[in-house]
């Protein structure tokens, strides 16, 4: 009887999970790298790898010899992917959580800390009036020429003198100095405007007297709608009061507290100006 034969083929082996591959690039220490560079939080704890600059996980991190995960240098789905030098790398955790967790939070704080780089345009400003544009719009002529004369008194420039040091008149426009010109030309300017500028007030007062002489009539028409209800209801007060004074001066009950000599002529002080009043009213 033959011996029995046995089908010899090759089993498909079982992947192992970790490879005991160490690559050739010495360890690299996390405390060389950035802060925002690696993550130590235990749900995922991971770096940037020097070789490829990508996120890898590092694989078994709380062992003695923590490496990085293999990695390939193309994104997921290149074809014929060039696996990272840095696959295996390993790695040397030599940063506290809580340090490195502290140094975050103030990288971040000085980030939201720095200034905006955008390009604030400064607004454009025109060119600010001179002084003798706003000065015109509140000196009248009689303050610009005194202001002139004074200037001309003061002013060697903008004077002619005799021998003796008396002023005769004023220096023509042109041999004046910067201030005498301006103080001439704003003299007169004004005088130009005096009467433009005093029609100008006299319609504005005009307008005011009008405007408030019609408030006064819509007031007096308003006051004699309502004077007579007014005055009735005035009456009427004036008379509960005084009837209620009188009462208390004379009590109908005979248990009624008595009133005091004190009493008795403030009330009496009262119901006399209460009566004048009512007389006020009735006429």
């Amino acid at each position: 009887m033959s011996a029995p034969t046995v089908e010899r083929t090759a089993q498909q082996r079982v992947r192992r999970t970790r490879s005991r591959a160490v690559s050739h690039l010495p360890a690299l220490a996390v405390s060389s790298l950035k802060p925002h560079e690696y993550d130590l939080e235990p749900a995922c704890i991971s770096l940037v790898c020097p070789s490829c600059r990508t996120w890898v996980p590092i694989n078994k991190p709380e062992s003695l010899r923590p490496k990085l995960v293999p990695h390939h240098t193309e994104t997921a789905g290149t074809e014929d992917p060039v696996r990272c030098v840095g696959s295996h790398r390993l790695v040397v955790i030599d940063v506290d959580v809580e340090r490195w967790r502290k140094r975050l939070e103030q990288g971040v704080a000085e980030t939201n800390g720095r200034r905006s780089n955008r390009v604030t345009r400064t607004p454009k400003i025109g060119a600010a009036p001179a002084v003798m544009q706003i000065v015109t719009s509140l000196v009248d002529d009689k303050t610009a020429r005194k202001l002139d004369e004074a200037h001309v008194r003061g002013c060697s420039t903008c004077s002619i003198k005799d021998d003796k040091g008396n002023i005769l008149r004023a220096a023509d426009l042109t041999s004046r100095c910067t201030d005498g010109r301006r103080l001439a030309q704003l003299a007169a300017h004004t005088k130009r405007l005096a009467p433009a500028r005093r029609k100008a007030q006299m319609d504005r007062e005009d307008w005011n007297d009008r405007r408030a002489w019609g408030l006064r009539l819509l007031h007096e028409q308003q006051w004699q709608n309502v004077s007579e209800p007014v005055a009735d209801a005035d009456l009427r007060r004036v008379r509960d009061t005084l009837a209620a004074l009188i009462q208390t001066l004379n009590p109908r009950k005979a248990d009624a507290p008595q009133l005091t000599d004190w009493e008795r002529a403030d009330l009496m002080s009262a119901i006399t100006l209460l009566a004048t009043q009512e007389e006020q009213l009735t006429r």
